[in-house]
């Protein structure tokens, strides 16, 4: 091959190869805009419904304190005077009525105590019938009569004190309820602050929760309360909330009712969730449709035939995997991406495989 011919041949090759070079960026760049993105997406609908947002606190179940004009539902049991218990009536876990016996204190001394003021009020009401007998005949003074009333009156009260402290050796039960709790033993020196026992009205139980300050708002007396969680979770409601916060934990201590037939104990430690607020026939979404990036805001991806576009939104009240929307042109019906909507650019096409 000549000089000439090679080159003529390089030249050839390298023009074929510039024409197919080109041939392939013209057609990619073509391709590209002649193709639309299609991407694959999930997608679900904006709809109506009721959302609540629930407040959760962990407290621990304990008797209802005085409130709304009724008694506490416990009491912690302490005898009226010093001594020494001599026998404990008290069964743990019995039930018991108001009156009932739960501890005997050594009751001797206070028995001798009754029979000397008994001799000596007997004494003075005798003399004292014969002064006012004598009265009567003018056969006494005004003056003697009167000592004598004085001092049947001293020996009457000086009876009612014995007995009284007679009646404090019983140490019995406050109010109907169940006995928890029983700490003291025969034998045993108690004085007016020795706790003996515990009586709580199990049909009257509280849990005591502390709610986060920031989450205090809302809650209110009346408010519905699911006791610990599950679907068969007993419920009850708010019965008091407190007004001063906690400065150790920061929290409001707030009263949930406790249902009778919940089988719940004093002492028990339960999660809560109060009902604080309800709001009904919203516009809502999946909580994976709404995407929000900073400064950006938020918004949800509307897919009009086969287009999704971004569209956005005022994201509200959260509950059970749906969040409340707002905003221009929001409306129930609309078909929106979900898990893929954190991906989409601002509008692209699309093809729905599931719903």
């Amino acid at each position: 091959m000549t000089d000439r011919r090679r080159v003529l041949a390089l030249v050839a090759v390298a023009a074929v190869v510039a024409f197919a070079i080109w041939r392939y960026l013209a057609g990619r760049s073509g391709g590209e805009e002649e193709l639309a993105t299609d991407v694959a997406v999930h997608v679900d609908a904006v709809t109506r419904a009721t959302l609540h947002r629930f407040v959760a606190a962990y407290g621990t179940v304990e008797p209802e304190p005085a409130l709304q004009g009724r008694r506490s539902a416990g009491a912690l049991i302490s005898p009226l005077t010093d001594g020494v218990v001599a026998s404990v009536e008290a069964v743990e876990g019995r039930r018991v009525t108001t009156g009932t016996v739960l501890f005997r204190l050594d009751n001797r001394v206070a028995r001798i105590a009754v029979e000397r003021a008994e001799a000596q009020a007997d004494v003075a009401e005798k003399a004292f019938e014969r002064q006012e007998q004598l009265l009567a005949a003018d056969g006494t003074s005004q003056r003697a009569y009167l000592e004598a009333r004085q001092q049947r009156d001293a020996a009457r009260a000086d009876l009612a004190t014995a007995r009284t402290e007679l009646s404090y050796m019983d140490v019995t039960a406050p109010l109907d309820g169940v006995v928890t709790h029983i700490t003291a033993r025969p034998g045993q020196r108690v004085d007016m602050g020795t706790v003996l026992a515990q009586v709580v009205d199990l049909k009257r139980l509280v849990v005591a929760a502390g709610v986060p300050a920031r989450e205090i708002e809302g809650v209110a007396v009346g408010q519905p309360v699911r006791l610990g969680t599950g679907e068969d979770a007993p419920e009850g409601e708010v019965v008091a909330v407190g007004k001063d916060v906690d400065p150790t934990t920061g929290t409001y201590r707030v009263l949930a009712s406790v249902p009778a037939d919940a089988g719940f104990m004093p002492g028990q430690f339960t999660e809560i969730h109060i009902d604080a607020e309800e709001r009904a026939d919203v516009l809502v979404v999946p909580e994976v449709s709404v995407v929000t990036r900073g400064e950006e805001g938020s918004w949800i991806m509307v897919v009009r035939d086969g287009q999704a576009t971004r569209l956005p939104v005022m994201p509200g009240l959260a509950d059970q995997g749906l969040v409340e929307i707002s905003g221009d042109g929001v409306e129930p019906g609309m078909t929106v991406v979900t898990v893929e909507a954190y991906s989409l650019p601002e509008e692209t096409r699309v093809r729905v495989v599931d719903r």
